[in-house]
């Protein structure tokens, strides 16, 4: 270590200047002059380690804030990213409402220009004295209506041979004849009556035919939940849905706003059941708590709306299409054939779309909501079907649950393939579509059934070749010409009949 004098003297000048520059200023010292004493301590400093150490603190922050801001600007300079576009399919993107948006633009544009082009051409054919004429020829004689209160002989009939079974009194077989005689002369008696009164209009014959058909059905599920409740009360029955249709008194545990069999055998149990917007029958339906008044004012003035709106739509856009497409038809003319029937499935399609949302919304939950009926799912997503079995399975659900609990689980109980079980299922669809149309208009020509059983080779082509958007865009195709396809031979073969004088 160097003791020298000339050492000496410089560590106090270090100290001194070091404590001058933490009070602010700096002393020279003694005998030299202000530059020489600066120059002497920014060399002492730079001797230092510690002093070295410092300066790199200061400096370092300045320099990485230098160099991160380099950095930015050289990344700004970027603008591409590996990335999909919106409307490949890898992309993921699924919000398409403003496409949405402007296919319904462009729907009311086309058809406001069609009606717009309707009316120029044929100018207001609306006539509301119409709609009473397509119900009455004369207005003595009410046959719908007749038809209508007769019904209620067949349900009378089924609810006392219920009781006499109940009872004891009557055999288990001579309650079935008895049934079915009642079921078969309730879809014979009304058609009969349809095809033999001459007053009874075609509108007429089909709501008739119709309150027959939902009737019949009705009456068939009331027949098969009370047998169930018969043998489960000798222990014969093992199916959780069948107890849970007629359940027991001990399942309620006290509760007694429920009905047990045969309790449930009433005139006002069976008539609630009637009017249900229902065909399978329960001992005690789900119900809600109370009437919504403002909801079911919204369901009646959509169901009135909607009337006036397919009655005059149906004057004013369909009858003057069909009209005109009669001569075309007549002499066979495949390409003017062709451009008629494309030009009538729009607007018969609308009208479809139109009676669907009328009936199974609006009117159903009318129903519903006036009879405080619980269960209010007609329809599910029949939309959005990728298959024709999808689209049958969830657009008329009271139908459905009719089929599978009446008709198919029953079959499949008896040893019945699931293929035998749905073309059966398939055809007895198809009879009731015929009897539907080919009745009131009195004509048979089976396009109705031919059309619903062209339904399984449709199904399984579309199930077996087609998945995603292109099955969904088949079933909307079957929808759009297939069905209606049948409805507009009939409409044509009817004026052809009854009204092809009258066609230029």
């Amino acid at each position: 270590m160097d003791n020298s004098p000339t050492s000496g003297a410089l560590t106090r000048r270090r100290r001194a200047t070091l404590t001058a520059g933490r009070a602010g200023t700096v002393q020279p010292a003694s005998g030299a002059s202000a530059p020489a004493s600066a120059s002497l301590l920014a060399a002492d400093l730079s001797r230092e380690p510690g002093a070295a150490a410092v300066r790199d603190r200061r400096e370092r922050p300045a320099a990485r804030s230098e160099r991160r801001k380099h950095g930015n600007e050289i990344s700004d300079l970027g603008c591409h990213k590996k990335q999909e576009s919106l409307l490949s399919s890898g992309s993921g993107y699924k919000n398409y409402r403003g496409v949405l948006n402007w296919c319904v633009v462009m729907l009311v544009l086309s058809n406001s220009r069609l009606f717009l082009e309707n009316l120029l051409r044929y100018g207001i054919l609306v006539d509301p004295i119409q709609v009473i004429s397509l119900f009455l020829k004369d207005p003595y004689s009410w046959p719908a209506a007749c038809l209508v209160i007769v019904s209620n002989v067949f349900i009378l009939v089924a609810l006392h041979t219920e009781r006499h079974l109940s009872k004891g009194s009557v055999s288990e077989l001579v309650g079935f004849l008895v049934h079915c005689i009642n079921m078969a002369i309730m879809l014979t008696f009304p058609a009969a009556v349809v095809l033999l009164v001459p007053s009874m209009t075609p509108a007429g014959g089909v709501f008739v035919l119709g309150i027959y058909t939902i009737l019949s059905l009705k009456l068939y599920s009331y027949k098969d939940v009370n047998l169930w409740c018969r043998e489960l009360s000798t222990a014969k029955a093992k199916k959780l849905s069948r107890s849970l249709s007629c359940p027991s008194a001990q399942y309620f545990k006290g509760d007694n706003s429920k009905v047990c069999y045969p309790g449930n055998l009433t005139m006002r149990d069976m008539y609630y059941f009637a009017f249900a917007p229902t065909l399978c029958y329960e001992l005690n339906f789900p119900r809600s708590a109370e009437i919504r008044m403002s909801f079911l004012l919204r369901r009646l003035v959509e169901m009135l709306f909607f009337i006036q709106l397919l009655v005059g739509l149906t004057q004013q856009w369909m009858i003057p299409i069909i009209q005109s497409s009669m001569k075309p038809l007549e002499d066979m003319d495949l390409s003017r054939m062709t451009e008629r029937l494309l030009r009538l499935a729009v607007p018969n399609h609308l009208l479809w779309l139109m009676f669907f949302y009328s009936f199974f919304h609006s009117s159903l939950n009318f129903t519903a909501e006036l009879l405080r009926f619980g269960d209010r799912q007609f329809y599910k997503d029949w939309w959005n079907s990728e298959t024709v079995t999808y689209f049958w399975q969830n657009w008329n659900i009271p139908v459905h649950k009719w089929c599978l609990r009446h008709f198919y689980k029953p079959m499949l109980r008896r040893g019945v393939s699931k293929i035998v079980s749905q073309s059966a299922v398939f055809f007895l669809s198809a009879f009731f579509h015929e009897y539907l149309v080919s009745v009131p208009l009195r004509m048979f020509r089976l396009w109705a059934f031919a059309g619903m059983m062209a339904q399984l080779p449709l199904a399984w082509f579309v199930g077996r070749f087609l998945r995603g958007n292109y099955g969904n865009a088949a079933v909307w195709l079957s929808i759009i010409i297939g069905q209606p396809f049948a409805v507009l031979m009939y409409v044509h073969d009817y004026y052809v009949m009854n009204y092809s004088h009258k066609a230029d």
